[in-house]
């Protein structure tokens, strides 16, 4: 196991739970297209700087990848303002608690198939009674 890159990836899941209430702050207050709007403004920025300074790929070779790989932002996009929309309604906790389950089921659904060229890996009796735990979580975070 690389330390590092779960050590980095955990970073990663701290700054998604700390985005998502400064998000839901900002939408709160400047309105919600508008907040998740601005979060990605600000996200193409500072991509946009680090590519200039430390990428290392060719951004022109994008025209030839098949297009289906472009989606990624508007799934992106589709994210920031779900979760700009729920936080505030339904707390950061419940709502990353949502996404994980979503993010769990499809890309065990992915695994499953062998969709969009990834290994097949079936989906067996534990991972059903993992989905079930998932959903139990779920209710408990959700429920009032």
């Amino acid at each position: 196991m690389n330390v590092v890159m779960v050590f980095l990836v955990f970073l990663g899941g701290v700054a998604i739970a700390v985005q998502a209430g400064i998000n839901g702050g900002l939408g709160r207050r400047i309105g919600v297209v508008e907040g998740a709007f601005l979060s990605f403004l600000i996200g193409t920025v500072v991509l946009f700087l680090m590519m200039l300074f430390f990428g290392k790929g060719n951004l022109l070779t994008a025209l030839s990848v098949p297009k289906w790989q472009l989606i990624g932002g508007i799934l992106g996009a589709f994210y920031v303002f779900a979760m700009v929309l729920a936080v505030p309604k339904i707390g950061v906790a419940a709502s990353l608690i949502t996404v994980i389950a979503g993010q769990i089921i499809m890309s065990s659904i992915i695994d499953h198939f062998g969709w969009i060229g990834m290994k097949q890996i079936p989906i067996d009796g534990k991972r059903i009674v993992a989905f079930c735990l998932l959903m139990a979580a779920l209710y408990l975070f959700a429920k009032k």
